[in-house]
């Protein structure tokens, strides 16, 4: 699949859900809210998040109601 049209969003996590999912509060105008997973790289090497961290997401143009995580900022 090509990565080439996913959108990228800052925002933080608001409800950590089982099967490493996560409800996440965008940056932006209506504060969306969003179910998000674990994807790549903070996946392999265990990289944990927890309530109230700062994270990255990916959403693809044509569901934006879920997300990836793929990176957790400092």
């Amino acid at each position: 699949m090509a990565k080439d049209n996913v959108i990228e969003m800052t925002g933080v996590v608001d409800e950590v859900l089982p099967n490493a999912m996560f409800r996440v509060v965008l940056n932006n105008e209506q504060q969306t809210k969003i179910t998000a997973t674990i994807g790549g790289k903070l996946r392999q090497n265990n990289i944990r998040i927890l309530l109230g961290d700062s994270v990255e997401v990916e959403m693809s143009p044509y569901d934006l109601t879920r997300g990836r995580v793929v990176y957790r900022n400092k």
